[in-house]
């Protein structure tokens, strides 16, 4: 017998205080999430770096690449994969959605602790 993990969505942010450039951290449970706006639409990832503690929020952003702040390893902000430099394993990617001007993320139950 499977188990059912139950998905919520969680309210985060106004959308207006996440622009380019400029993403929003957010703790959920046990998970640090990193959300970003590209090009008008926006994504959340893990917002730790996969080769040691650094918070890709705290990186440099360039279109839809986050460089973590401490190793210049490069994560794709669309897929969560790892683009090279010293990071080779992909973030966790999170499903965002907008209603009534704040974003929301989705985070199943077992995955935030």
């Amino acid at each position: 017998m499977g188990t059912d993990v139950m998905t919520n969505w969680h309210k985060l942010v106004e959308a207006e205080k996440v622009v380019d450039g400029r993403p929003y951290s957010a703790t959920i449970g046990n998970l640090k999430i990193g959300v970003f706006e590209v090009d008008g639409d926006y994504y959340a990832i893990g917002n730790v770096c996969t080769h040691a503690f650094a918070l890709l929020t705290n990186g440099f952003q360039e279109g839809c690449l986050v460089e973590c702040p401490l190793h210049a390893g490069f994560f794709d902000i669309k897929t969560g994969r790892a683009q090279g430099g010293i990071v080779d394993k992909d973030v966790d990617t999170f499903s965002v959605k907008k209603e009534d001007g704040w974003l929301y993320i989705a985070v199943d139950d077992e995955r935030a602790g």
